[in-house]
């Protein structure tokens, strides 16, 4: 079914941003074992080689939460008055655990949202360990032994930025692999969505995994096109752009206050406006469906 991109996003955008802008009063605990500075948390967004995590508490910072989310802060970044933090993530009986990517506010009863995993398909249990090994390969590992997720190869450091983006380093200092190359169901401000990459919406809040995930969204020198993941896929929803020549692969870029579809790097083909914010936003796949923009609020 084709859909107008401006009334669908424009609704999706007023419902998410009216529910979304009150925090939820919860009780929750942060403990916080790196502290230097008497008010306040310390940044910790850099890690070196032969840095080796366990999911078990207490590293560095965790967090439990009343309906049953904790978190486990391996990684640390403040982004205007928020934070993008990394490590594992849990909800429910807390008996699965994502490596994923979260905005967090520190000492504030909201709950992270995850924005990024590695392979959901595959979460962790207690006492599985993220090893940022001496050959430069960070690889998560099950309590079991077995592997859940690599990524890359000659790695010196491993950063993460201000804007959510998990980036590995050589020793030259040149990118050898960024999360945001990588995307699963959400899309940060300066992140990009190649044709033949999709988003792909999760089973549900609480399950993660993506093979069962009904909707993808995916991106052509055509348009935006949401699918059902069916066999053969049934297409639901599509935003087709103008009829200009596109060169290369084409991509769209979520920014602040627009979205943009395009495959030249000096600019945009097509560009969608949507409102801007003040706070961390974010675009993201829904369990139902629907392509909607959350703003933090806090």
């Amino acid at each position: 079914m084709r859909t107008s991109f401006k009334s669908s996003f424009f609704v999706a955008f007023v419902i998410v941003l009216s529910c979304y802008s009150t925090t939820a009063q919860m009780p929750f605990s942060y403990q916080d074992i790196l502290t230097t500075e008497p008010f306040g948390f310390p940044e910790f967004p850099t890690a070196n080689l032969t840095t080796k995590w366990t999911n078990n508490e207490p590293i560095p910072m965790y967090a439990n939460f009343s309906d049953g989310t904790a978190i486990q802060i391996l990684l640390l970044a403040e982004a205007n008055e928020t934070y993008f933090a990394c490590g594992f993530y849990c909800t429910g009986t807390c008996t699965a655990f994502l490596f994923s990517i979260f905005i967090v506010q520190i000492q504030s009863s909201q709950l992270p949202e995850v924005v990024w995993a590695a392979n959901r398909d595959h979460p962790v249990r207690r006492d599985s360990t993220l090893n940022f090994n001496a050959d430069g390969e960070m690889v998560l590992r099950d309590s079991d032994g077995s592997t859940a997720w690599t990524a890359g190869k000659s790695v010196a450091s491993v950063n993460l930025t201000d804007t959510g983006n998990l980036v590995l380093f050589s020793v030259n200092n040149s990118v050898i692999w960024q999360s945001f190359d990588h995307p699963t169901d959400c899309l940060l401000p300066g992140q990009k969505l190649y044709e033949g990459q999709k988003l792909k919406s999760s089973v549900s809040l609480t399950d993660w995994t993506s093979p069962k995930g009904m909707y993808s969204f995916q991106v052509t020198s055509k348009g935006l096109f949401g699918y059902v993941e069916s066999n053969p896929p049934q297409l639901y929803f599509s935003i087709y752009v103008s009829n200009k020549t596109v060169e290369g692969r084409s991509y769209v870029r979520f920014w602040n206050g627009s979205l943009f579809h395009s495959s030249k790097p000096s600019g945009p083909v097509d560009a969608f406006d949507m409102p801007r914010a003040s706070s961390i936003r974010y675009m993201k796949l829904t369990p139902d469906g629907q392509l909607n923009v959350f703003e933090w609020q806090f």
